[in-house]
């Protein structure tokens, strides 16, 4: 069967702006492809897990296979609206924590269900936590965020591709944003997306 993979959600796939001298995951993600196999970029830089629910009605029909990668940009307004806020104890840090956690992993489920309506193969992707840089409170939000990612994938029995795992070495992030995959990093996020929807499933596989 000729594979079409669209790419969802936010700049670990829209990342051209960020390989100025390389190529972006959907770049490598074609060239990887064996034709007549293709793939069409959805995901837009910037978007946040609410936000992908408007990229649902641009994947094409062909879709054969669907790929989200959301959520670093979520963590990025928990830590500066949440864990940047003085606090008198560490109780009171996560209560203020619990709200803006239950409202993504409400989106996150939401944007699930919308895809799995589509009836195809999904794979998510965790965040990655290798970033130069990071300090130990985003550190800690990453790991909350990507807990409820894991949890939703497991439980609906969804490919995972874990970022975490996979871009762990400093020169997989761009040097113009230490937040965005490099050429290297794009190249090993296409690698393991074509392993990914190389298998059919009916039980979760993580992939590194």
């Amino acid at each position: 069967m000729t594979k079409h993979i669209t790419l969802i959600g936010d700049s670990i796939f829209d990342n051209k702006t960020y390989v100025p001298d390389g190529k972006s995951v959907h770049e490598h993600l074609m060239d990887q492809l064996v034709s007549p196999d293709t793939a069409s970029l959805v995901a837009v830089d910037g978007a946040i897990v609410n936000s992908v629910l408007r990229q649902i009605e641009r994947i094409p029909k062909e879709t054969t296979h669907l790929v989200l990668s959301v959520g670093g940009n979520d963590a990025l307004y928990l830590q500066l609206s949440v864990m940047g806020e003085s606090s008198d104890s560490v109780h009171s840090s996560l209560s203020k924590m619990k709200a803006t956690l239950q409202t993504f992993e409400q989106q996150y489920k939401q944007v699930i269900c919308e895809l799995q309506r589509l009836e195809l193969p999904l794979t998510v992707c965790t965040i990655y936590d290798a970033v130069p840089g990071l300090d130990d409170a985003s550190l800690a939000g990453l790991a909350i965020i990507n807990d409820i990612i894991t949890r939703i994938a497991f439980k609906e029995k969804l490919t995972l591709i874990d970022l975490r795992l996979l871009c762990d070495e400093i020169g997989d992030y761009s040097q113009v944003s230490p937040i965005e995959p490099s050429h290297s990093g794009g190249q090993k996020i296409a690698s393991a997306i074509i392993q990914a929807v190389s298998f059919i499933s009916t039980s979760s596989r993580v992939y590194c």
